[in-house]
């Protein structure tokens, strides 16, 4: 049996950094646009306060339960059902900004695409754990992924979710690839997909048009190059130590949504670059106690699920930061533990909670 240690401290207090910072950052980014909207500059602060509080409670709770138990079959096929129920649901929900992402459960807005990339990294995990020596056999290991993910990532592109499908491949391809997928497979899935994510890409108007304005935003400075011109000059305005906090200007009906997708830019701006990298160190920090904890855990199962949560939040985190920074086109991917929302907040928390727990079993040799 593995010797019980304590939860990994830094990973923990970096984690509660970044939803420290969350709560002051929201109600800076937001006061205003809840002004406006709402009548109360206060509104989203209270919300995203909640929303906190109630992940960290999570996090504390999955924390103390045992990762094994989501090894099950059991657990994960029912949470597989689950979430592709609340996939199909979700479509038919009412849209917001022409996309059905979100359904309200008693007045709770409820995300399922966030529960599809857990329950997929538990799948994943528990079968590469059972199937790890022969995972270069196609119908052993790669044809159930394969399929799975197929089924979720179809859905989700129904809502339509392009970055998030895209985090949902991303995260099982470092699963597999960590598991010790042969590279020929690796090259071979490249190929493949590149010209799908092209057709896919080129193929819708709206995401053909990001393509063409992220390759150059100035054609189009008040239409779709909008954003992302807002973002760049928030961020270069920031300076060293930035404007100070609630002093950002590009939040004041500039920035569109500064409270959520780009708040990142908010920070740049108010916290400058010490900030920014302040933030993006805490991230830094997350991967590499997450990779320890994966090398350290006592079983593949722990290894896996460990890689699979770990590059749950890089991901999201470098896609959201590249995106505030021009370095890929405009997608909707909020900023792990940052962003406003409950869905995202609440399965990041949830996630970290089981990665403690796999520290906990952690052997004391990497």
């Amino acid at each position: 049996m593995a010797r019980k240690l304590k939860s990994d401290r830094v990973l923990f207090l970096a984690t509660i950094l970044l939803v420290a910072l969350s709560v002051v950052m929201v109600y800076s980014a937001s006061a205003v646009v809840g002004m406006e909207r709402l009548g109360r500059p206060y509104a989203f602060l209270v919300k995203q306060g909640l929303w906190a509080a109630l992940g960290v409670a999570l996090m504390a709770l999955m924390a103390k339960i045992d990762y094994r138990t989501y090894r099950e079959p059991f657990f994960i096929w029912t949470s597989l059902g689950v979430v592709v129920a609340a996939l199909v649901v979700v479509l038919f929900s009412p849209p917001v900004n022409n996309a059905t992402r979100w359904f309200n459960v008693a007045g709770i807005g409820v995300q399922p695409s966030e529960l599809a990339k857990l329950s997929a990294i538990f799948f994943i995990a528990a079968l590469l754990e059972r199937q790890m020596d022969r995972i270069n056999e196609l119908r052993q290991a790669l044809l159930p992924i394969g399929l799975m993910l197929g089924c979720l990532v179809g859905l989700i592109m129904l809502e339509p979710d392009f970055g998030t499908s895209m985090a949902l491949l991303a995260i099982a391809a470092v699963m597999v690839f960590a598991a010790g997928l042969s590279y020929a497979y690796i090259a071979g899935a490249i190929l493949a997909a590149a010209p799908l994510v092209a057709l896919v890409v080129m193929g819708s108007a709206y995401r053909r048009r990001r393509v063409l304005t992220f390759l150059d935003p100035w054609q189009d400075p008040l239409g779709d190059g909008y954003q992302i011109i807002q973002s760049l000059i928030a961020v270069g305005t920031g300076g060293i130590g930035g404007r100070g906090l609630m002093n950002g200007v590009q939040k004041l009906f500039y920035l569109p949504e500064p409270h959520t997708d780009f708040i990142y830019a908010v920070i740049a701006e108010e916290l400058g670059l010490l900030g920014a990298a302040s933030v993006l160190a805490c991230f830094c920090v997350i991967t590499w106690r997450g990779i320890r904890v994966a090398l350290r855990a006592p079983d593949r199962f722990g290894a896996l699920l460990a890689v699979g949560l770990t590059t749950m939040v890089a991901v999201q985190a470098l896609l959201n930061i590249s995106v505030v920074l021009g370095l890929l086109p405009t997608k909707g991917i909020p900023l792990p533990f940052v962003s406003f929302g409950g869905s995202s907040l609440l399965i990041n928390l949830v996630g970290m909670g089981i990665l403690l727990n796999v520290s906990q079993h952690a052997s004391a040799e990497a």
